[in-house]
């Protein structure tokens, strides 16, 4: 693609990275078929080609409006296009540039700012915790919309101490997981346990980050990634932990770009590689055991027909999907195929408040090629995904680690 940028943005680093990503666009079309918001809307400009015209001609002087922004607002930055596109366009750094530049041009009207702003802070607030938890004590009592946002308590059960074991890895609790869904973190622990590997529990800047940078703060993003790698790079110079483990996709996906996100920053930049070096999914750390780790398993407390839902941050941010789907068959998990697994359910963090329409259109969606495949449990690894699909359906959803969870021994 050619480009003609305008003065400011020649001599601009994001103007020159976007144009980078944007001369290896060759507007032919392929992510139009995997592109989620697009298969629900037809718009063009609801599209990845068309959010990349758009960048295009912001970044070559035109004025962004109020029209720029709400298509840019509809991604949900699955980066399925990504894995589509033949020309390598990094296109979810593409749409954070654009997203930032409009942003800083385009005054958002009053009821979206107090809408984002009380999402952010709220999310990242130790207030959230006792208010959920009064939510899920009249739970019955909301109205049915707000019940299906809470999700109803189960008993998390014991936590080992894991302190002996010489093996030892950090765990990213995230902001609303520990609250929202406990019991994937206790699985995790009780899982590791198992195969030998203690669990320290991180600290830090509480959020991985993605609230905020997804929801028009990415400077307040920033000092959250830096606090993180504050508080765990000493445990790694020490050599105190051997992983810094991800229970949840989606804060996987952020902090393994920590590096890129911190990439100006003479102070970070470095420190933000060793933390991204040691970043695993849960997947990745259990996968070398599973043959120790299936022997452990009572096989007749598994469900008989799984079915699997990928998450966007796994599958296509980190490329993760065929190595977790091969760790659950080897661990005797009989996953039943379905089509559309590479389209986006509609969860995307806070996108579906944000987005409701059409997130509950790509829920309902995605429902329907599950229900098709008849399970009796929906698996996936993302709490945002789990929460989102549970929504819609009677059939349980549960992170993939508390299945194994249950089954042991």
């Amino acid at each position: 693609m050619q480009t003609n940028l305008a003065d400011w943005a020649r001599v601009s680093e994001l103007g020159q990275e976007a144009d980078e990503i944007l001369r290896r666009c060759v507007h032919c079309g392929f992510c139009q078929a995997t592109c989620p918001t697009y298969q629900v809307l037809g718009d063009e400009l609801d599209s990845p080609r068309g959010r990349i015209y758009l960048i295009k001609e912001l970044l070559e002087g035109q004025e962004p409006t109020q029209a720029t922004q709400m298509h840019l607002d509809r991604c949900l930055t699955c980066r399925n296009c990504e894995t589509t596109c033949p020309s390598g366009v990094e296109y979810g750094h593409l749409i954070d540039i654009g997203r930032k530049i409009v942003e800083e041009k385009v005054p958002r009207p009053l009821s979206q700012r107090l809408q984002r702003a009380l999402l952010r802070k709220g999310l990242n607030s130790p207030l959230f915790a006792p208010a959920y938890k009064v939510g899920q004590a009249v739970r019955g009592l909301l109205p049915a919309s707000l019940q299906k946002k809470v999700v109803e308590a189960r008993p998390t059960g014991v936590r080992p101490d894991t302190r002996h074991h010489v093996k030892q890895v950090l765990l990213l609790t995230g902001c609303v997981q520990p609250t929202m869904m406990p019991t994937i973190d206790s699985a995790t622990i009780r899982v590791l346990d198992r195969l030998g590997i203690g669990t320290q529990v991180a600290q830090g800047g509480g959020c991985c980050g993605a609230l905020n940078f997804h929801l028009d703060d990415q400077d307040a993003a920033r000092v959250q990634m830096r606090l993180n790698i504050d508080a765990w790079l000493p445990l790694i110079e020490a050599g105190k932990i051997e992983a810094i483990v991800m229970n949840a996709s989606g804060c996987g996906a952020m902090v393994v770009e920590y590096a890129h996100h911190l990439r100006h920053d003479a102070a970070y930049a470095a420190k933000a590689q060793k933390v991204v070096a040691l970043v695993r999914d849960i997947a990745e750390v259990v996968a070398p055991h599973a043959q120790a780790l299936a022997a452990q398993l009572d096989t007749t407390r598994l469900p008989k027909r799984p079915a699997f839902h990928p998450p966007c941050t796994l599958q296509h941010w980190q490329g993760l999907r065929p190595l977790s789907e091969d760790l659950f068959v080897k661990l005797g998990l009989a996953l039943q195929p379905f089509t559309e697994t590479h389209l986006c359910c509609g969860s995307a963090g806070a996108y579906s408040v944000l987005q409701p329409e059409i997130s509950t259109a790509l829920r309902d969606r995605k429902l329907s090629q599950l229900n098709a495949a008849k399970p009796d449990l929906v698996l996936s690894s993302n709490i945002g995904c789990i929460g989102h699909l549970q929504s819609g359906t009677e059939i349980a959803v549960r992170h993939w680690i508390e299945v194994v969870d249950a089954a042991l021994l």
